[in-house]
C-alpha cells in the first residue's frame, strides 16, 4: 500500500511519490527523498508547540526510511537555524528584526539581572550574532533530547542544518536573478521587493488571493511601508539598513560588482535560497507548522518559481496543526509556556515527552496535558519491557527487525496494520492502538517480539529517549539524590527511623520520590506541569 498524505497545495490527500521514483523503480533501488522542514528561529528558547511541528515531520521522514513504507527510501532532509532577516511582522519590511528584539529584551533582562540560565557570564546581549549562538546551542540539545535524526545527521554533515547568516551569496544571485527576470524591483526606500503580481500562482497555497490581500493590507503592514510598494502583499527580499547589526556588502560577498546595497535578507528568500543550494531547485517534502503557511511558504513557492523557472517548488506541502497545553494556548503570562529542558527538569522523560507530542494526528489540534504525560510515560514502560526483554536484539537493524516480524504470524499482522494505519495520512494515533493491541497479547515476550517492537519503534523514536527525567538531570544534583538514597537505606537498617525520616523528608523537598522494594530503594523525580 503507498502512502496517502494530506497535500496542504492541493488540499487533498495524495499518493506521496517522489520525483526520484521512476528511476528509481527501473534501477531497482529505494527512492530518494528532498525534504526540507522549516525551523527555529534562534532568538528565544523554541517551545514544545514549536517541537510538535519538528516532530511530525520527524516521524513522517522515519516512515518514509522504515522498511514497512514500500521497503524505505533514502531521506535527505534539511532543517533551517534561521539566524537573521525573520521580521516580528512577516510582511512589513519597515518592522524589526526577531534577533534585534532578541537583543533588545535581553539587554533589558541584564540590566534586571534576570538573563536566562546559562547565559550570565557567557552571552553578550548586544551581539545579535553570540544571541542566535546561544539559543541555537539550547534548540540543539532539547532537539537531541527529542530525537531529531536531522540533528544526529548535522553532527556529520552541518550542512543539513544551515543557517541563513553562512549562505548570503546564494541569496544575493537569488535577487539579482529576480530583478533581471522581473519578478521583483526596488523601491524608493531602496528595499528590494518581490513582485506578486508578476506571478499568477500566488495564493493558491493558503487560499488569499491578491484582492483579498489588498483588502486586508491595513492589518499587516505599516502605511509608510504600504506606500513604496506596488501591491500589499509584495514581500521584502533584501533591505539596506546601515543600523542593522547584522548586515553585508554584496559586492564583498560576490566579489564582483553588483547594484545591490549593504543590508540583510528576508526570512522567506532564505528557505528558498538553501533549499535551492542543498537539495536543488525542486523538492519533494517541504514542512512547517500551520503558521507558516502564509505568508512564508506562500512566499517561499513564488521566489524559487520565479527564479528557477520550475513548474514546482516543492511537490508536498506538510503543515502539523497548533499545540494546546491544558486546554490553553501557550503563554508565557499563563504560565504554561514549556520548553523541552523545562519539561525535563520537572522530571518527565523524553520518552514520554515525545510520545505525548507525536501521538495526536498532525492535522488535529493537539492537547498536551500532565495526565497525558504521564500516560504516555506508563506506555513507554510496557513497551520498552517488551523491545528489552532480549539484550541480543539491541543492535538488530530496521530490515533485520522487519524480516523477523513477517516470520511470525501475530507479529506480521500487527506490522500490516501498523504499516495500514500510516499509509493513511499518517495516522500516528491509529499506528499507537495497533502496537498496543498487539502487545496486549504478548504474555511472555519472545525475541521476534523484541524485534517487532523495535522496528515499531524505529517510526515512533520514543524507546531510544531512555533517560530523561532523573537521568537527565546529571552532574551534582544527581550525585546529591543518590547519596540522600544510600544514606537513607543505611539509617533504615539500622532502625535509626529519625535520621531516614529527616532524609525523606529532604528527598521529598528535591521533589523525589523513593520506592523500596526487596530489591533496594529506587528514585524517581515527582513529575508535574
Amino acid at each position: 500500500m503507498a502512502l496517502k498524505l494530506y497535500n496542504t497545495l492541493s488540499n487533498e490527500v495524495e499518493t506521496f511519490l517522489p520525483l526520484d521514483q521512476e528511476a528509481a523503480r527501473r534501477e531497482g533501488r529505494p527512492a530518494r527523498v528532498t525534504f526540507y522542514s522549516c525551523g527555529p528561529t534562534v532568538y528565544d528558547f523554541a517551545h514544545v508547540g514549536n517541537f510538535r511541528s519538528f516532530l511530525a515531520a520527524d516521524t513522517l521522514r522515519r516512515w518514509l526510511e522504515s522498511p514497512l513504507c514500500e521497503g524505505g527510501h533514502v531521506v535527505k532532509q534539511v532543517m533551517n537555524i534561521t539566524d537573521v532577516g525573520h521580521m516580528v511582522d512577516d510582511a512589513d519590511a519597515g518592522g524589526e528584526d526577531k534577533m534585534e528584539e532578541a537583543r533588545r529584551r535581553l539587554l533589558e533582562q541584564k540590566k534586571s539581572g534576570k538573563l536566562p540560565a546559562g547565559a550570565e557570564g557567557t552571552l553578550d546581549p548586544t551581539d545579535p550574532f553570540a544571541i542566535a549562538d546561544f539559543y541555537a546551542r539550547a534548540f540543539l540539545e532539547d532537539a537531541g533530547l527529542m530525537g531529531l535524526r536531522v540533528v544526529a545527521d548535522a553532527e556529520k554533515s552541518p550542512e543539513l542544518m544551515p543557517r541563513p547568516t553562512r549562505y548570503i551569496a546564494p541569496m544575493l544571485e537569488m535577487v539579482e536573478a529576480l530583478l533581471e527576470k522581473g519578478h521583483a524591483y526596488t523601491g524608493s526606500d531602496g528595499v528590494v521587493y518581490f513582485d506578486t503580481q508578476s506571478f499568477p500562482d500566488y495564493g493558491r497555497l493558503s487560499g488569499n488571493t491578491l484582492d483579498m490581500i489588498r483588502s486586508g493590507a491595513g492589518g499587516r503592514v505599516s502605511e509608510s511601508t504600504q506606500s513604496v510598494k506596488r501591491h500589499p502583499a509584495d514581500f521584502m527580499l533584501w533591505k539596506p539598513d546601515p543600523r542593522h547589526l547584522m548586515r553585508w556588502d554584496p559586492e564583498k560577498v560576490l566579489g564582483r560588482a553588483t547594484a545591490l546595497r549593504e543590508g540583510y535578507p528576508g526570512w522567506h528568500l532564505e528557505c528558498s535560497a538553501m533549499a535551492r543550494a542543498l537539495l536543488g531547485p525542486m523538492i519533494d517534502l517541504h514542512s512547517g507548522g500551520e503558521d507558516n503557511i502564509f505568508p512564508h511558504h506562500e512566499c517561499e513557492i513564488a521566489q524559487s518559481r520565479c527564479a528557477h523557472g520550475t513548474p514546482i517548488f516543492a511537490r508536498h506541502w506538510f503543515h502539523p496543526r497548533f499545540l494546546m497545553v491544558e486546554g490553553s494556548k501557550m503563554s508565557k503570562s499563563k504560565g504554561n509556556f514549556y520548553t523541552v529542558g523545562d519539561l525535563v527538569k520537572k522530571g518527565f522523560d523524553p520518552s514520554a515527552i515525545r510520545l505525548e507530542l507525536v501521538k495526536t494526528h498532525y492535522r488535529s489540534n493537539a492537547n498536551f496535558t500532565e495526565q497525558g504525560l504521564k500516560d504516555s510515560g506508563r506506555m513507554v514502560e510496557r513497551w520498552r519491557a517488551v523491545a528489552e526483554a532480549h539484550a541480543g536484539t539491541a543492535g538488530a537493524g530496521a530490515a533485520e527487525c522487519a524480516e523477523a516480524a513477517r516470520g511470525d504470524e501475530a507479529a506480521a499482522s500487527a506490522a500490516e496494520r501498523f504499516a495500514r494505519a500510516l499509509n493513511d495520512d499518517l495516522n500516528v494515533a491509529e499506528a499507537i492502538a495497533v502496537v498496543n493491541q498487539w502487545i496486549r497479547g504478548v504474555r511472555e515476550p519472545r525475541e521476534v517480539d523484541s524485534m517487532t517492537m523495535r522496528l515499531f519503534d524505529g517510526v515512533l523514536g520514543v524507546l531510544e529517549r531512555r533517560g530523561g527525567g532523573a537521568a537527565s538531570a546529571g552532574g551534582e544534583d544527581e550525585a546529591r539524590i543518590e547519596e540522600l538514597v544510600r544514606r537513607r537505606a543505611v539509617a533504615r537498617e539500622t532502625k535509626n527511623w529519625t535520621e531516614a525520616d529527616k532524609i525523606r523528608k529532604e528527598l521529598d523537598a528535591l521533589g523525589v520520590v523513593v520506592t523500596d522494594s526487596a530489591g533496594g530503594p529506587t528514585w524517581s523525580r515527582r513529575a508535574s506541569l
